[in-house]
């Protein structure tokens, strides 16, 4: 596919990061649950996935097949890049965030880590609930862009302050289909 932008992160680092970021997070998991006295794969029913849609959906499909711990997946939906703006317009929940995470594990799937909106309102309205633990996990970090003070405990790869698509990211709803991270001409 043409998208005439430059790759930033070919699909085999993606792959190699991916498994890596699932070992890690399992471990993660693993060891909150025994904190607790629980054995993880007893008690990982406790673990609740909360992909941020739709950029994470191809990074979390990846993602939990390199995990080996029962969890639940409960998606929501945020808005930030309405059409074919390449700035974010400010982060917006559009669809009803799970309401029984009280007591669960969650972890928080995004695609893009840059401003914080996102990750930060998701984040917030998540601890109303009183969960276990709350941790982020992303594919990719731009922290020069940060104007919330929030971060992600597991990150895939740090990037460059360009407007990126592939692997789930995408333009106006289009190049997700890409299998590496593609960085496009403003």
């Amino acid at each position: 596919m043409d998208h005439g932008g430059t790759i930033l992160i070919d699909r085999q680092r993606i792959r190699t990061r991916v498994h890596e970021m699932g070992q890690a997070l399992s471990d993660d998991l693993a060891a909150s649950l025994a904190k607790e006295g629980q054995d993880a794969l007893l008690h990982a029913d406790r673990i609740v996935m909360v992909p941020i849609m739709t950029g994470a959906m191809i990074f979390t499909a990846d993602l939990i097949r390199e995990m080996p711990l029962k969890m639940s997946i409960r998606l929501v939906t945020v808005s930030s890049y309405p059409g074919q703006s390449t700035q974010s317009r400010g982060a917006s929940l559009r669809s009803a965030l799970p309401d029984d995470l009280a007591g669960h594990h969650v972890v928080l799937i995004d695609d893009i880590l840059d401003t914080g909106r996102t990750l930060k309102l998701v984040r917030d309205l998540v601890m109303e609930q009183s969960p276990a633990s709350v941790r982020s996990c992303v594919l990719l970090n731009k922290p020069e862009r940060r104007e919330e003070d929030i971060i992600a405990e597991h990150v895939g790869f740090d990037i460059p302050d360009e407007f990126v698509v592939g692997y789930g990211l995408d333009y106006d709803g289009f190049y997700r289909n890409l299998p590496e991270i593609v960085s496009l001409p403003e």
